[in-house]
């Protein structure tokens, strides 16, 4: 039971990182409608800046921050230079973003180089917590599934219950109406698009205080969002935690007790859930 429990919350807290990743990438992919494949590269960027800022400052909020703004620059350039161009037009945009990620992944590598780095986390999360039966665990580790719960609410009441989340959905639905209406879409847009590169820069941060930086993560967390998001439904919200969590506890289950298979477990059931809802769990029109 002991086990069980420890793999159980391991895979919750799995689920919340890899829903903080997904959020950015489920705003373009699934609600823009834009295909950026450069979203794990931004995710990278955002951990390693935020790693330098962190080291240099001593503040974590700092790092955080930093890792945002440079992860959302990124994002807003791609965007603004590339994506915007071929609006429409997926297989390009994978083309381009999949040409950015490969630039972006090699500047990073000769920056960085090829170790492995670890955020030091702020004290006041750092310690550990008893919790009933498997003892003491570390309190950083549920502080994720908080923060994950706290930028779900935050981004459902932006896109639902403001203008300019209902300006965004509205360009998407038809563009040319919104342009008539006098509402600057291609800045709205570009807000969004810079949005989701924050959320995955900050997203980098928070995952390199709990796991670790290192190349190749940028691919395995952006493999993760898109699973997440097509099994979820996309362009929703509850989707994404749906697909997170299931695919979180999947692993971390696979990994504990069929260490062999793990990896084929997370493609199945993809596959499975393709199958029975070739829209996703929730893949219905909505934010929600």
């Amino acid at each position: 039971m002991n086990q069980l429990a420890l793999v159980f919350l391991n895979g919750i807290t799995l689920a919340s990182l890899y829903f903080l990743v997904a959020t950015g990438f489920s705003l373009t992919f699934g609600l823009m409608r834009t295909v950026n494949l450069a979203h794990g590269s931004f995710y990278l960027l955002g951990g390693y800046v935020g790693y330098t800022v962190s080291e240099q400052t001593g503040s974590w909020v700092l790092g955080a921050l930093g890792g945002g703004a440079a992860a959302a620059l990124g994002s807003l350039l791609l965007h603004q230079l590339l994506l915007a161009r071929y609006d429409g037009q997926t297989l390009r945009q994978a083309l381009a973003s999949i040409a950015v990620s490969t630039i972006v992944a090699d500047q990073m590598l000769a920056a960085w180089g090829a170790e492995t780095y670890q955020i030091e986390p702020p004290p006041q999360l750092d310690w550990t917590i008893v919790l009933s039966p498997i003892g003491g665990y570390s309190f950083l580790r549920v502080s994720t599934l908080l923060l994950a719960v706290v930028a779900a609410i935050l981004l459902w009441l932006l896109l639902v219950r403001t203008r300019l989340g209902m300006m965004i959905r509205a360009g998407v639905d038809d563009s040319s109406i919104v342009r008539a209406l006098g509402v600057p879409i291609l800045s709205v847009f570009a807000f969004a698009a810079a949005l989701a590169g924050a959320m995955a820069g900050i997203a980098g941060v928070v995952c390199g205080s709990v796991l670790s930086l290192a190349p190749g993560d940028d691919t395995h967390f952006l493999l993760m969002s898109l699973i997440v998001v097509i099994i979820g439904g996309v362009g929703r919200l509850s989707g994404a935690a749906i697909g997170a969590l299931l695919v979180g506890l999947l692993e971390q289950f696979g990994l504990a007790y069929l260490p062999t298979y793990s990896v084929v477990l997370t493609f199945a059931l993809m596959v499975a859930v393709l199958a029975i809802r070739p829209d996703g769990i929730r893949g219905s029109r909505g934010v929600a």
